[in-house]
């Protein structure tokens, strides 16, 4: 079972020849990410969640229907995947600088939405822009910018 589970999300994951195929995996691995975000503090709350949608449709232009599935799938994902290697590295390939750091932006916004960053957070933004080559100086400027005015 978990080898067939294995191979779908590697079928998934890795890109094909296929022109739209990248951009669907592009979209799996942005939402692995940010539900990784949500999952790594001790409560998951419905302010992160609803950040999360809102961050899909906005970043990918989607209506209702795909933007549930891509959830859904981003939810099975992230609970069955033990490693960010396969979504940094198709990120790492597939975008340039300024597209990482606004996903590690995107990432904060996860965080901050329930207006407090556990350490385990923490550890698992700074743990993604190292495999995502960011610099600590962007790292922090996507930080600062994702910051609820009220928490500055």
């Amino acid at each position: 079972m978990l080898n067939k589970l294995n191979d779908f999300l590697s079928s998934i994951i890795v890109p094909t020849g296929v022109a739209s195929r990248p951009e669907h995996t592009l979209q799996l691995a942005t939402a692995v990410l940010l539900i990784e975000v949500m999952r790594s503090d001790a409560e998951s709350t419905d302010e992160e969640q609803d950040t999360i949608l809102n961050i899909l449709k906005e970043r990918f232009q989607l209506p209702d229907a795909e933007l549930a599935q891509l959830s859904e799938l981003g939810h099975r994902t992230a609970t069955a995947t033990n490693d960010f290697h396969q979504f940094t590295s198709l990120i790492n390939r597939e975008l340039g600088m300024p597209e990482k750091v606004r996903i590690i932006e995107y990432m904060w916004q996860v965080a901050y939405a329930d207006r407090q960053i556990s350490a385990h957070e923490d550890h698992l933004m700074r743990k993604i822009a190292g495999l995502l080559y960011i610099a600590h100086g962007d790292y922090i400027a996507a930080k600062m910018r994702a910051k609820p005015a009220e928490m500055k």
